[in-house]
């Protein structure tokens, strides 16, 4: 990811400026709470309700990339369960032609994933004993098939959420809660660098301060392009974010 332009970073906190104090704040913590230290990929989801119940669980637990893999079924979602958490997030997906599960599970593992489909069978470890060091994609079958055969064979481990009642599985988003909820507490127990890094953050923070001006953003960035010169400072310009004086410790 390529750092912010003097034009972009003179934009972001030109627009800061304009959002509340607690506006700013929030943002300012959620980007210092955000991870691609784990990642989760749903593959031919069919209920668009747990597609989206997915989307929110992720946002909440502070998870930054979804992987939607389309080989079969359109990925829909619902707005009135997101409640708005896609446009904090990352998505990609995978809707071409062939196999987009190869496709998908190649790229992960390229960028030093390690691949655990969830699965109530054959299973060789388990969500509460996983290596949490380790950059890890959960990767989530469809409600009624769960993972296909070729995620099977190209996951490095087949991972199991201890159950103890009848029912063979949990419904999909309950199962990705569950996963997320565990190994990100265990994750902020540790000392691995699962935060986002520095380029990451400060080109997510533009893009954010763009969401959060909602509607009313495009015509006020208009005006800044109209009136912006790289040899002069541009009126009410804030030294925001300063990110060594709001450290994680002060959370």
């Amino acid at each position: 990811m390529s750092p912010l332009s003097r034009y972009e970073r003179v934009l972001c906190s030109w627009l800061a400026g304009m959002l509340s104090e607690s506006r700013r704040e929030r943002i300012r913590q959620t980007l210092l709470n955000r991870t691609r230290h784990l990642t989760v990929v749903l593959e031919d989801v069919y209920d668009p309700h747990n597609a989206s119940a997915c989307i929110r669980t992720c946002d909440c637990f502070g998870v930054q990339d979804i992987h939607i893999i389309e080989n079969q079924i359109p990925f829909e979602a619902r707005k009135d369960v997101t409640r708005g958490a896609a446009q904090w997030l990352t998505l990609h997906q995978y809707a071409d032609d062939g196999d987009n599960t190869i496709r998908c599970l190649e790229q992960l593992r390229a960028q030093g994933y390690a691949l655990v489909v969830t699965t109530p069978h054959h299973t060789d470890c388990e969500l509460e004993t996983w290596d949490i060091m380790r950059k890890t994609a959960l990767i989530f079958g469809n409600e009624h098939n769960g993972v296909s055969q070729t995620a099977l064979e190209m996951a490095d481990r087949r991972m199991v959420i201890p159950m103890f009642g009848f029912t063979e599985s949990f419904n999909l988003s309950v199962a990705v809660s569950l996963c997320l909820h565990h190994l990100v507490w265990r994750l902020r127990q540790t000392d691995c660098a699962w935060r986002l890094p520095p380029l990451d953050r400060e080109r997510m923070l533009l893009d954010w301060i763009r969401i959060a001006m909602g509607r009313k953003g495009p015509p006020i960035e208009a005006v800044f392009e109209r009136d912006y010169r790289e040899d002069q400072p541009v009126p009410g310009l804030i030294d925001w974010p300063d990110w060594e004086q709001f450290t994680a410790e002060k959370l």
